[in-house]
């Protein structure tokens, strides 16, 4: 009994160690340009990141043979309650709002990962190697966040964990258009450490919701994630086009604000115990 507790109580913080790799590399990326790529005026130094891609794929490949020993040796394992805890339409509720809040979630990160450097070029005249450092930062403290949302929501709860994240970053992203250059990089590093701490809490919650569809609901989730980063970026250059980046900005400041429909997701925790 006590593993069974031991692995659920760690669900967060493995979904936050799954999650954190890409964001560190994402982090990476704006540095890495800038010292690689921009400081030599050569494009052609992007080759070099091919030899990470070929290490990568050489150790997922051992990687995926290990766990396919794993999971032939668990087959015996006891299958898991799939058993909902609400009915159907609380159900489909809830995934609903998850729904919502990771579109917020991502429209808002896709207009600073994608547009921030330009942002910050057009608005405070930065040179393209300083733009990126400042991206870089924002990255960065994405990836810390996201790896501290994982645990935290074994702590606490994931409930108040996805609170604290979409909501608690508006008060920061309404004041970023108007900040000064500083002001500017000290906004997005807390916008940075607070938003990205929700994915690992959305995953694990959902997964609770819907006991027994761990691969399923990840899939949705992480389908979802990627085709809204995508979506809003073509959206956002769209608009940015024909308005300017500032007012961007502006607009997407208050996506955060839709982490109000947190408080009407069940308390899964609750329900557990």
């Amino acid at each position: 009994m006590w593993r069974v507790m031991l692995r659920l109580a760690a669900m967060g913080l493995a979904q936050s160690a799954f999650q954190v790799g890409g964001n560190l590399g994402s982090s990476l990326g704006p540095l890495l340009v800038s010292f690689v790529v921009l400081r030599y005026n050569r494009q052609a130094n992007i080759l070099w990141f091919v030899c990470i891609g070929v290490l990568a794929i050489a150790l997922l490949s051992r990687i995926s043979a290990w766990s396919a020993h794993h999971l032939a040796a668990s087959k015996h394992k006891k299958a898991v309650s799939m058993v909902l805890p609400y009915d159907h339409n609380k159900t489909v509720l809830a995934l609903f709002i998850l729904a919502v809040l990771i579109f917020s979630k991502y429209f808002y990160m896709a207009s600073m990962s994608n547009y921030y450097s330009f942002y910050l070029i057009e608005k405070f005249a930065l040179p393209k190697q300083t733009a990126v450092l400042f991206l870089f930062l924002f990255l960065a403290c994405v990836a810390i966040g996201t790896f501290a949302g994982g645990p935290i929501g074994d702590r606490v709860g994931r409930k108040y964990v996805i609170w604290f994240s979409i909501l608690g970053a508006a008060p920061f992203t309404l004041a970023l258009p108007y900040a000064n250059l500083w002001g500017t990089a000290v906004l997005s590093c807390l916008i940075g450490l607070i938003i990205s701490s929700a994915f690992a809490a959305i995953i694990v919650y959902a997964q609770e919701l819907i006991p027994g569809r761990v691969g399923l609901i990840a899939g949705l989730f992480f389908g979802l994630m990627f085709g809204m980063s995508g979506i809003a970026a073509a959206v956002l250059g769209y608009v940015a086009d024909k308005t300017s980046l500032q007012l961007i900005f502006k607009f997407c400041s208050f996506l955060p604000l839709l982490g109000m429909l947190t408080v009407l997701l069940p308390d899964v925790e609750h329900y557990k115990r």
